[in-house]
């Protein structure tokens, strides 16, 4: 792990303490703090506001129990929460996670990514996350029907399009959205549409929103080989996951040239040589919600491993766009033996410390997610303000948006890391300008 000066060891250790028991939130912050010293140093008014301190604690976290009825007639109890983390650039604006894994330190990672990530975006939004240690998976749409309305009748009273707008991750796409607004709507008695995104087209929705954080997390990674001078016409790829991003992901890349050979879910990953086959991947996916090795049954050529790495298959470029931590320094090792070029995160924090840092040693471009899967934040926030003005854009208009989006988080984060010494250092240059903006904004706004 990288190192940082002892004002910020200081206020790192005191983070750990007041918030033991969350690795993922420690990860998060020391991932930060390491690109902050020179920052620190130049501006004296950040410490003298103590704006790191109360960058890592959140204005505000609710928990609350959420109890429901499964198909049996069975009382089911799970643990709902909402860190609202900061709110000096606009409303709290993130996703909500359904899922077992969920806890506060993991909630609290996601949002304090967030923070830096809405920030990047150039939009008026805030950073904060919530979600549940339900599962989905498995739960018949009138059991996930009843646990999202008793998870509004709580979460209602927090939330507002002036307040804090919550989304999808994972575990909740659309048929979840479209629970949880729906009691939004009946508890409220009103059509708030701008209260939750990723809402289907219609009733509110944006288009490309549900397309947008893969496709977002590919034009970076072409920005980044662009600035490289190289492209993606003719690259092997690699995409781990195949929930939403890395779906638009694979699309967005054949689009663009690439061959995308393998992808992956928590049982394991297929391996497909000639290329993916995008509409059958949909398919099984998206329309049958089955398991990925369905895949290798109905595919000629394509084969499902179960145990083992998907990052043991030859790449040129990467996209880690499963869950946190998933790619090790070990996986970073084989990346790099063959012969990758670069490696972009589709998913929050999905390459540990040790990974990026091998990564770095190796001069492998890498794209940090709070910048590369913006995209999906930015398009919300577009989905925000066609809902404001009770509009509706096109597709091609709307992409094009998110298209100069991502060049222009792409420049920033490229540009900041050349003004502070470290060129082609996204992580750094992501981390400074989040910081920044944010920073700026909390001095100009008083102790509050």
């Amino acid at each position: 792990m990288g190192q940082f000066s002892e004002r910020l060891s200081s206020i790192f250790d005191d983070v750990v303490r007041r918030s033991p028991g969350e690795p993922e939130f420690h990860q998060a912050v020391r991932e930060v703090f390491e690109s902050l010293d020179p920052v620190v140093a130049k501006h004296p008014e950040f410490a003298e506001h103590k704006i790191l301190q109360r960058l890592c604690e959140p204005e505000r976290q609710i928990m609350f129990r959420v109890p429901w009825q499964d198909d049996s007639g069975e009382v089911q109890i799970n643990r709902g929460m909402r860190v609202q983390f900061n709110s000096a650039l606009g409303p709290y604006k993130g996703g909500l996670r359904f899922h077992p894994s969920v806890n506060l330190g993991i909630i609290k990672f996601l949002g304090f990514e967030q923070i830096f990530k809405n920030a990047l975006t150039g939009m008026p939004i805030g950073g904060g996350k919530g979600g549940s240690d339900f599962d989905p998976k498995g739960r018949s749409d009138q059991e996930i029907m009843r646990f999202c309305q008793s998870f509004m009748t709580e979460l209602y009273r927090n939330i507002g399009e002036y307040t804090d707008v919550p989304a999808g991750d994972i575990g909740v796409g659309s048929r979840e959205i479209g629970y949880l607004f729906g009691q939004y709507k009946r508890i409220t008695n009103s059509y708030e549409s701008g209260v939750i995104t990723g809402k289907g087209l219609d009733w509110g929705g944006a288009l490309v929103r549900t397309e947008a954080t893969g496709y977002g997390a590919t034009y970076f990674l072409q920005e980044m080989l662009a600035a490289r001078g190289s492209d993606l016409e003719g690259r092997t790829a690699v995409v781990s996951g195949s929930g939403n991003v890395a779906v638009y992901a694979v699309e967005k890349l054949q689009q663009l040239g690439a061959k995308v050979v393998a992808c992956s879910d928590s049982s394991g990953y297929v391996h497909d040589p000639d290329g993916l086959n995008l509409d059958l991947l949909k398919q099984i996916k998206e329309v049958e919600r089955a398991r990925i090795d369905v895949y290798a049954e109905r595919r000629s050529g394509a084969r499902f491993v179960a145990d083992g790495s998907i990052w043991d298959v030859p790449c040129d470029v990467a996209l880690p766009s499963a869950t946190q931590n998933e790619l090790t320094a070990d996986h970073a090792a084989t990346l790099v033996k063959n012969g990758c070029v670069a490696v972009v995160e589709g998913a929050n924090m999905p390459c540990t410390p040790d990974a990026v840092r091998i990564f770095s040693e190796a001069k492998v471009a890498f794209g940090p997610g709070k910048a590369a899967n913006a995209g999906g934040v930015a398009t919300s926030a577009l989905e925000m303000q066609q809902n404001a003005s009770r509009d509706s854009w096109s597709f091609e208009f709307t992409e094009a948006r998110l298209a100069e989006t991502m060049r222009n988080i792409h420049q920033t984060c490229y540009e900041t890391a050349e003004e502070y010494g470290s060129p082609l250092d996204l992580v750094k240059g992501a981390n400074i300008a989040g910081f920044h903006r944010v920073a700026r904004a909390m001095v100009a706004l008083g102790l509050i």
